[in-house]
């Protein structure tokens, strides 16, 4: 892959260095039922990003201290692959992986109706398998299928985009070469069909006008990815219950 500094990221055609408008996402593709030992599997991809999450659970917490009385227990470990990305990362979690644990989770715990499950434990465990920008944003969009998957009821599916900010220009979805070099990286995750937004991170500065736009840009995306995921779960269960 090129360098940031050997790309121009934003042409005079207003095309980025992959080819894409700023308004268009990668490549997304989706599966569910990968993993036949966890309750619930799904395989996101966004362009080289690739992120697989697993959903074990409601069951019993094996540490009894930490059972709730009257709701389940929401755990979410979030973990980079040492093969994810170009040079060996160490297998022990990282600040920012334990950081971007407990952002996930918070991004499901209003979407989760854990109530009905008191005195058990929900798991999800995200692998990013290989990153190339966006991860935590393929991450959530990933739980949200596995949650489903695992038959886990929630209020409605979630799905996550990051629009960050490029030579001045705002664009959709962006990946490790933009994201490297960016003048800001917005990440957004939302459940559309109840309005609301679950994950809202700002890096870098954007001016008011700009967040609106930006946000805007990312709820568009994201309506579009969780019709995928719903699209997804239909196929799989259809070409099931045929079989």
């Amino acid at each position: 892959m090129a360098k940031a500094t050997d790309v121009k990221l934003i042409d005079e055609f207003g095309r980025r260095h992959d080819g894409r408008l700023p308004e268009e996402m990668r490549p997304v593709s989706m599966r569910i039922n990968v993993l036949d030992n966890a309750d619930g599997s799904a395989l996101v991809e966004f362009g080289r990003t690739r992120v697989l999450a697993a959903v074990y659970g409601p069951r019993e917490p094996v540490q009894r201290f930490m059972i709730l009385p009257d709701r389940a227990l929401l755990r979410v470990r979030y973990h980079m692959a040492p093969f994810s990305t170009a040079e060996r990362k160490s297998p022990a979690p990282s600040r920012r992986e334990i950081e971007l644990s407990k952002v996930i989770r918070e991004a499901f715990e209003d979407i989760i109706l854990v109530k009905y499950f008191p005195r058990t434990a929900i798991d999800i465990f995200i692998e990013v398998l290989q990153a190339d920008g966006g991860t935590r944003t393929a991450a959530v969009t990933a739980a949200s299928l596995a949650l489903a998957n695992a038959g886990i009821p929630m209020k409605a599916l979630v799905a996550g985009i990051a629009v960050g900010k490029i030579e001045g220009v705002l664009v959709l979805d962006v990946d490790e070469v933009e994201d490297g070099v960016g003048e800001a990286d917005m990440p957004v995750a939302a459940a559309p069909d109840i309005g609301k937004i679950t994950l809202f991170q700002l890096n870098g500065v954007l001016t008011k006008e700009e967040v609106e736009k930006g946000l805007d840009m990312a709820l568009e995306a994201i309506k579009k990815l969780v019709e995928l995921e719903k699209q997804t779960l239909v196929e799989e269960y259809v070409t099931t219950e045929e079989v």
